[in-house]
């Protein structure tokens, strides 16, 4: 079986290197890192209106292109050689593949159009104050009020939830845990930025008191979802991994190519060659 990229994917990883090399440079990511927002909107704009990456992997009924998941993976493993600032990860990974997944079509004509775009900024807030990922970790209640929900409690830790303008929510039900979504700016939500240790990727908490909510796919079966997108943003998050190894590994065999020591390279020494070598095996067998 060839697991190697085909060319149009090869293609694709091109076009996105250049890009981030032209608006993603160091210089800029140590900026972005300092701000409160995490992320330039131009360059968020052009991602969607000249590379089209926000709508990769959105159905084409939706707004969006169509493409694979394995697409999704060779942008993302760029940006992760790239280290970009942008809710990218928050708003495709998470956010329209919980709107993909969930098995709701009015949701998803309503919502994933404007994820496609570029003009909706989304997020998924799922995880509390115990830290849990699993099933029994989401505690905080939604209570039917008429036609609607309502949300109370609170969700920590979530990626870009201070500038998103769309959240969706996992909360318990009579019926178990089930998906919502609220606006950013819905009243009663409470949103505050964390500081992170990852500076290029925002987390804030959302407190939600009383928040009128619209449920997202069939009471109950919100962790079937979930189960699934989270598994799905483990592979995301592994792509950009790789593409940081990348990275890491192309500047140290340049540097072992100019560091001169003895009169000649120090990449003429067996023992460096060596370390380049294991660096090269797991880098691609990853």
């Amino acid at each position: 079986m060839n697991f190697a990229f085909s060319e149009e994917q090869e293609t694709l990883r091109e076009f996105v290197r250049q890009f981030l090399e032209n608006y993603s440079p160091e210089t800029t990511v140590r900026e972005l890192m300092e701000t409160d927002a995490g992320y330039d909107t131009e360059t968020w704009s052009m991602m969607a209106e000249q590379l089209g990456l926000q709508s990769l992997i959105i159905p084409e009924e939706h707004g969006g292109q169509g493409f694979g998941y394995v697409e999704l993976i060779v942008v993302l493993e760029e940006m992760g050689r790239a280290l970009l600032c942008a809710p990218f990860f928050s708003t495709v990974v998470l956010a329209a593949n919980t709107l993909i997944h969930a098995g709701d079509e009015a949701a998803a004509s309503a919502l994933l159009p404007g994820i496609a775009s570029g003009e909706t900024i989304a997020t998924l807030a799922f995880t509390e104050e115990s830290g849990r990922w699993d099933e029994g970790g989401i505690t905080m209640e939604a209570t039917a009020d008429g036609d609607g929900w309502t949300l109370s409690g609170s969700k920590m830790y979530v990626l870009d939830g201070h500038v998103a303008d769309l959240v969706l929510v996992a909360a318990r039900t009579v019926g178990g845990v089930s998906l919502f979504y609220v606006t950013g700016d819905a009243e009663g939500l409470t949103r505050t930025a964390l500081a992170t240790m990852d500076m290029t990727r925002k987390q804030a908490r959302l407190d939600f008191e009383g928040v009128s909510a619209t449920l997202v796919g069939a009471e109950g079966e919100g962790w079937s979802v979930l189960e699934r997108v989270l598994d799905l943003a483990a592979v995301a998050l592994a792509a950009e991994q790789v593409g940081g190894a990348q990275v890491c590994l192309d500047t140290a065999v340049q540097y072992a190519k100019d560091r001169v020591q003895f009169g000649r390279p120090i990449g003429s020494f067996q023992a460096i060659k060596h370390k380049c070598a294991d660096m090269l095996l797991e880098v691609e067998s990853a």
